[in-house]
């Protein structure tokens, strides 16, 4: 996978570079003056379960990350990742056809909110989000739309995630979002108003002896009421050292 023919190709653009996956030897195109994957993709990527021959979609795919990591550690049959982004969905595509996965892979520029009038009612087994995590008006702003757009709530809101998800998913569908705890009331409540029941739940840490910075949640549309908190997932031993946990996740 030579930097050179891929500029060549037209794969790779201007400030671009390519990340390895560590995962089928699969790789990701991506500008780090935009915007760059973080751990709570992978960790989302782990956390979801994909069965054999279903059909996936990832809102708000950015760079088109979970998918990719999804087809290699799955036996879905076929996925796909929505991008309001046209920047960020054309990278994304590029790097389907890096991996030679346009036969497993969609990228569609749009529109979360109008996510159901694209693909139609009950028309996946599986939906994946991982949405941005500060209200509108909650936090410091990035100067950089690209960056602002993923970490706040100017063009979709969780409501808007939510909803569209209960629509697109076929009954007892699943849901999986990664998010922030401070909102795990709201993100409940408005799963419950969907007809999306929340039945998984892990908390992720940071270190042992601090508070959880991210949640991750799985949901079955039409489901039953019960929830089952999973163990708490630490993601380092030390500054710098990775528990054995995450290190598996990773694929290293």
């Amino acid at each position: 996978m030579s930097g050179q023919s891929n500029y060549e190709d037209g794969l790779i653009k201007q400030g671009e570079r390519i990340d390895e996956l560590q995962r089928n030897g699969y790789a990701i195109i991506q500008n780090p003056e935009k915007f760059c994957f973080g751990m709570d993709a992978v960790l989302l990527s782990g956390f979801a379960n994909v069965k054999e021959n279903e059909k996936v979609l990832d809102l708000g795919t950015g760079t088109g990350i979970i998918p990719i990591l999804l087809e290699a550690k799955s036996k879905g049959r076929h996925f796909t990742g929505l991008e309001i982004q046209p920047e960020s969905a054309d990278m994304a595509g590029r790097s389907v056809q890096l991996n030679h996965l346009e036969s497993k892979i969609d990228i569609v520029t749009g529109d979360i909110k109008d996510a159901s009038k694209y693909f139609g009612a009950s028309s996946f087994d599986v939906v994946t989000t991982n949405p941005p995590y500060m209200i509108n008006s909650h936090g410091l702003k990035n100067g950089l739309e690209a960056k602002t757009i993923a970490r706040h709530e100017v063009l979709c809101t969780l409501e808007d995630i939510i909803r569209e998800s209960a629509k697109l998913l076929r009954p007892k569908g699943r849901f999986y979002m990664v998010h922030r705890p401070f909102r795990l009331a709201e993100i409940i409540c408005t799963m419950t108003k969907y007809g999306i029941e929340p039945k998984r739940m892990k908390l992720v840490y940071p270190y042992v002896d601090r508070e959880p910075n991210m949640v991750l949640i799985e949901g079955l549309r039409g489901g039953k009421t019960r929830m089952t908190v999973e163990k708490p997932l630490i993601v380092y031993e030390e500054r710098g050292k990775y528990t054995d946990e995450i290190v598996e996740i990773y694929g290293y």
